[in-house]
């Protein structure tokens, strides 16, 4: 596939990565639908793609609000006149360890049902929704060959503080293969990348001893940057052989 010829929704896309992909596709001659909770930031997106030979369409979008993942697909194939992608990218963290003791009181802690229920309902069921809606939308209309992009992350081998996300990381590179076969006789293809450390708002607040850490870790010594995971993006979506897998992009941290 080429990027000029994407009609293709990205999730998550007012900052981080979403908005360096959006505005990317759109350099490429791309139509874009834009979903994000952030409004304002949308509206700061779409300013920046202007001039672009693509377009960047914009709409307020909440993958945890199943009736607003339905609205938003309509949306996006009458905006861009039809839909051939998807880039499942939205994402939240509420990171805690499953079970603590407070170090001062000796009081035992338990990662709240909140914390759970919210990362695992954006990042695998709302992901999981868009998928089926976007898909449901290709078959339908008879939209091919078509392309589903899923964030995964490197989280998914197992990674402390982190069982909400874990699961719902893993669950969504499990859920790539089992996509790619349900989904061949539409003439969609399904593949998934894992950034490791990327530099995004999402991950400006970690704690700068626990990020040291890392990025001593990495055996190319830096984190990532958005443009980084946008060129395996650019590689899946012109890859025509490539399907049913994740591509790992965390400067070899995970070897």
């Amino acid at each position: 596939m080429q990027l000029s010829e994407m009609k293709i929704i990205v999730t998550g896309a007012a900052q981080g990565m979403g908005r360096h992909f959006a505005l990317r596709l759109a350099e490429a001659g791309a139509q874009v639908a834009a979903g994000d909770v952030e409004e304002s930031k949308l509206a700061e997106l779409a300013e920046a793609s202007q001039g672009a030979p693509g377009k960047v369409h914009t709409r307020r979008l909440d993958v945890g609000d199943e009736a607003d993942i339905g609205g938003f697909v309509d949306w996006a194939f009458g905006a861009m006149g039809g839909l051939n992608g998807l880039i499942n990218n939205a994402g939240v963290l509420r990171d805690g360890l499953l079970v603590k003791k407070d170090r001062k009181t000796g009081e035992v802690v338990k990662l709240g049902t909140d914390a759970w229920n919210k990362v695992v309902q954006v990042n695998l069921t709302g992901a999981t929704l868009m998928v089926r809606d976007a898909v449901a939308k290709m078959a339908e209309t008879e939209q091919r060959p078509g392309v589903i992009i899923n964030m995964s992350s490197l989280a998914r081998h197992g990674n402390r503080g982190q069982s909400n996300y874990v699961a719902a990381k893993a669950a969504l590179a499990s859920n790539t293969v089992t996509w790619t076969k349900e989904f061949a006789p539409f003439g969609i293809r399904v593949a998934a990348i894992a950034p490791g450390m990327i530099e995004t708002p999402m991950t400006e607040g970690m704690n700068q001893k626990a990020r040291d850490a890392l990025v001593a870790a990495v055996p190319v010594g830096r984190t990532g940057a958005p443009e980084d995971i946008w060129q395996g993006v650019k590689f899946i979506i012109e890859c025509d052989y490539f399907s049913g897998r994740v591509l790992d992009i965390d400067g070899g941290l995970n070897m």
